[in-house]
């Protein structure tokens, strides 16, 4: 059976096997209709910064911003369709757009660019569009977090390495280690944020064109282009130095991994076995009325496996030929598209899973004695060697260490009957929530970055 036809001009199918980005300020800012919005502003744009410099008449920008104005009015599937004559879609477009503005100012569109200058444009537009609400909720994340590090400066949790019980340490430094990452993403961004490019350099990158049609200083356009659009100049045309995509790339596989550590971690924290954390609101199982589960943390972790592949795609498209490529540019638009949806969603979602994000301390605490008390043995090897020599500690507390299991008792009662040390006061040593050393300054001096 043919399934029913998608109204014209929609992204089909785009978000049902999407849930983590679906309905996120990123999926209405990188649609078929957001990147059309983009392409007519991009064109609009190129005019006005040629009237700016005389090279149009006033009129004509008018009457192509008017036309452009609309995006309601050019149908994106069409374009979509006749996009593969030639293999992108502003050909169609400039067809279009020309028709809709009529004579005499209809020549005046597109005049000098190639269709790699205003499809590149556009994507520059998209993603400063998506950056600027991607970027407030990471700010809302990082809030989230320095208020949990702050609130459990002191709280302490078992330290895990290698899957393992370790040392002691406090939720406090963990979070404000998550917060340490999301700042580090939150820098990233803005960095790239503030140096996407507007694209400027006809059909091979020299501006030939524009001076073809009266242009006396060539060069001067994609400052006036640049600024019609508020992205940064270009220092050169970049149709094959493809730097602010890769730089775009970048930042955000490193964000969505920054991300996905926070995730990962409350994964493994709200176990059924561990349950240290708990997600505000977790979603329901089709099957198991019972389950509550980590779904914000889930299509996060998701998103951080998913972008450094796409991110890898666009860092192959570096290795573009000539002065104009045939399929490393092409191969950008979908994986790039994809990254922003990706990374905006992730975003939406850790803000959502840190301003919800239920701690418990008493779990933690309870957690800290599942060893018997080994978790302090790094502690008392160091307290001991002094009293007993280095060779003797270690082997009592391997010998001890045996007996926790074996005897189900822990390591500070085995240790009051050792004869070398009834004269000792093995309170504190062996008390695990005082073995943090350093957490709770450390996390005080990771508050303090802004």
């Amino acid at each position: 059976m043919t399934p029913p036809a998608e109204p014209a001009g929609t992204d089909a199918g785009t978000s049902l096997l999407a849930p983590g980005w679906a309905d996120s300020p990123a999926a209405s800012a990188t649609g078929d209709r957001a990147y059309l919005r983009a392409l007519l502003d991009a064109e609009a744009a190129l005019t006005r910064a040629q009237a700016a410099l005389g090279l149009v008449p006033a009129e004509a920008a008018d009457a192509v911003s008017a036309a452009a104005a609309d995006p309601g009015a050019f149908d994106a599937r069409s374009l979509a369709e006749r996009a593969r004559g030639g293999g992108n879609p502003v050909i169609p477009l400039v067809a279009d757009l020309t028709k809709a503005v009529g004579d005499p100012y209809g020549p005046c569109v597109h005049r000098g660019a190639t269709s790699q200058d205003i499809l590149d444009t556009a994507t520059m537009l998209v993603a400063a569009r998506t950056l600027d609400l991607l970027l407030p909720d990471l700010a809302r994340t990082e809030r989230a977090l320095a208020r949990l590090a702050a609130e459990h400066r002191d709280t302490p949790m078992p330290g895990r390495t290698l899957t393992q019980h370790a040392v002691p340490t406090s939720f406090g430094l963990k979070a404000a280690g998550w917060r340490a990452l999301v700042l580090d993403a939150r820098d990233r961004v803005t960095a790239v944020r503030d140096a996407l490019p507007a694209q400027l350099g006809g059909a091979a990158g020299t501006l030939a064109a524009f001076e073809a049609y009266g242009a006396t200083d060539p060069v001067g356009l994609p400052a006036a282009y640049a600024r019609e659009l508020g992205l940064r100049e270009p220092l050169l045309p970049w149709h094959t130095l493809r730097t602010p995509v890769a730089d775009l790339a970048g930042a955000l596989a490193f964000t969505a991994g920054a991300l996905g550590k926070v995730a990962v971690d409350v994964l493994t924290l709200s176990r059924t076995e561990i349950g240290e954390v708990a997600e505000g609101s977790g979603g329901g199982s089709s099957a198991m009325p019972h389950k509550a589960n980590p779904v914000r943390s889930t299509l996060i972790a998701a998103a951080a496996r998913r972008a450094p592949q796409l991110a890898a795609t666009l860092y192959g498209s570096l290795a573009a030929e000539d002065e104009r490529p045939a399929g490393a540019w092409h191969a950008e638009w979908e994986p790039l598209r994809d990254l922003l949806r990706l990374t905006g969603g992730a975003a939406r979602d850790a803000a959502e899973l840190t301003e919800g994000l239920r701690v418990r301390p008493d779990v933690m605490r309870a957690h800290l004695g599942l060893t018997h008390g080994l978790i302090v043995s790094e502690r008392l090897s160091a307290e001991l060697a002094p009293v007993l020599g280095r060779a003797r500690a270690k082997e009592l507390l391997t010998e001890l260490a045996a007996r926790t299991y074996a005897e189900d008792r822990l390591l500070g009662e085995l240790l009051a009957e050792v004869p070398e040390l009834r004269d000792l006061d093995l309170t504190s040593p062996t008390d695990p929530a005082r073995y943090t050393g350093a957490a709770g300054a450390l996390t005080d001096r990771a508050l303090e970055r802004r």
